[in-house]
This record gives C-alpha cells, sequence and structure tokens, in this order.
C-alpha cells in the first residue's frame, strides 16, 4: 500500500512538471524501477505510458481551451510523431541505446547553456513559418523527436518545447501547447505498442493516471498564472536536473 501512495505521488508531481515544461519521465519512470524492482523493465515502462498518455492528454486539452493553439503546427508534428515512434520502437529492438545514452547529457548541456545565454528566447510569440514552410518543418521535428520517444525516451516533452521554441518563434507557453499534442502522439503510439506485447500493469497504470491528471490540472493553471517565464525558468531547472541524472545513468553508474 505504501508503494502505491508514493507512485501516486510521483505520478501527481510527474503530471505537474509535465504539463509545463516536459520531463515528467524524471520522476515517474525511477520511482516505478524503485517500487517495483522484481517487474521487468518494458512492463514498467508500458505502465509509465499508460499513466502519462492521460495527463499528457488532459494537459494538451486545457492549453485548447484556455489559448490559440497552432494548429498548422500541432497537426503536422503529431502525425509524424506518431508514425516515426512506432519505426523508433522497432528498431530499438535491433540496435543498442547505448549511444544516444552517452550523448543526451551533452545535447541537453548545449540546450540549457544556449536558453540561459539568450534571455529574451521563448519570452515572445512571434512565429516565423506559414503554410507548407510551417508543415514541412513540422513534420521533421515531429518525426524526428517520435522516433526518438520510441527508441530512447528521456527529455521529449522538453526536446520538442525547446524546438518548437527555436524554429517556431513561439513563446514558452505556446511552445509547451504544441509539444503536449505531439506528446500525446508519441504516448499513443508507444502505448499501442506496450499494449500488443503484453507488457502493461493495467490497474497501477489506471490508477497513476488519475493522479497524472490532477498534476496536469495543477500544472497548466500554474503556466497559465505565470506565464512563460515562469515556464522558462522551469524548463531550465528540468533540463539541468535532466543533465544530472541522465550523465550519471551514462558516464557514474
Amino acid at each position: 500500500m505504501t508503494d502505491y501512495i508514493l507512485l501516486g505521488v510521483a505520478a501527481l508531481l510527474a503530471g505537474l512538471i509535465d504539463a509545463v515544461v516536459g520531463g515528467g519521465g524524471l520522476i515517474q519512470v525511477p520511482a516505478l524501477f524503485s517500487a517495483l524492482p522484481n517487474t521487468t523493465p518494458a512492463t514498467l515502462l508500458g505502465t509509465n505510458k499508460l499513466a502519462s498518455v492521460w495527463g499528457t492528454a488532459a494537459a494538451a486539452h486545457g492549453y485548447a481551451k484556455r489559448f490559440r493553439v497552432h494548429w498548422g503546427a500541432a497537426v503536422p508534428a503529431a502525425l509524424s510523431a506518431f508514425v516515426l515512434s512506432f519505426a523508433g520502437a522497432y528498431t530499438v529492438t535491433h540496435v543498442s541505446g547505448d549511444f544516444f545514452r552517452k550523448l543526451l547529457p551533452l545535447i541537453l548541456l548545449a540546450v540549457a547553456i544556449y536558453t540561459f545565454r539568450k534571455k529574451d528566447f521563448g519570452k515572445t510569440h512571434a512565429p516565423v513559418h506559414s503554410g507548407g514552410a510551417e508543415k514541412l518543418v513540422a513534420v521533421m521535428i515531429g518525426g524526428a523527436i517520435g522516433f526518438y520517444d520510441g527508441f530512447f525516451g528521456p527529455g521529449t516533452g522538453s526536446f520538442l518545447v525547446f524546438l518548437f521554441v527555436r524554429f517556431f518563434g513561439f513563446d514558452f507557453l505556446g511552445a509547451s501547447a504544441v509539444s503536449k499534442i505531439v506528446n500525446v502522439a508519441c504516448n499513443s503510439s508507444a502505448l499501442l505498442w506496450f499494449g500488443y506485447s503484453g507488457h502493461l500493469l493495467w490497474q497501477l497504470g489506471l490508477l497513476m493516471a488519475i493522479c497524472n491528471v490532477t498534476g496536469s490540472l495543477i500544472g497548466i493553471r500554474l503556466a497559465v498564472k505565470y506565464g512563460s517565464g515562469f515556464v522558462r525558468i522551469l524548463f531550465l531547472f528540468v533540463v539541468t536536473a535532466l543533465i544530472i541524472k541522465t550523465g550519471w545513468d551514462a558516464f557514474l553508474k
């Protein structure tokens, strides 16, 4: 019972962080591995997706109700992410992810330095693409991140936020809104794979989903209340935590 309570709290915090800037897996996945050490990793990852997809969907719906979501970028990116996430999941069964494991903390460090040095980065919403160019860039970003999410995964939400700010000119709040829609596609694709292969703890996953949705609703309220400046600060905090965690896993563990 204690483990279930701790997993519920972890899911709530993960949903809160994920709704704002992504990176909720930094909390939820280690909590699952710690509470259920004898369960196969694939089943724990599948259960994590079952919980997080509902929280991400709630966040996407919450943003759509409160903001004008840039659907011209969100839809093609989400469709591309859905397809390529399957390809990534298939690839990881044939190719080792060790290369990504060692490269990831270095990429995250570059993202953190870039964001920190550019003080106005993500503060104003000034889209730089439209029409066919917008759809092409969205498909490229959605496909690349979808494949990464299926193949490896950590930091997917944070990468999406960064890329939509950097290459579309969105502010952090607008980027978070679009990234949630793309993340729903990634998680749904992965969840289909895990469900088909039987790697799900349905009761635990649905219990954690309720907590994850609750955290997402809290996260949306915080993001709306405090704006892009708050999202930027939380983004840097989460990316820094991801650098420490992934660096430890890659080089010191």
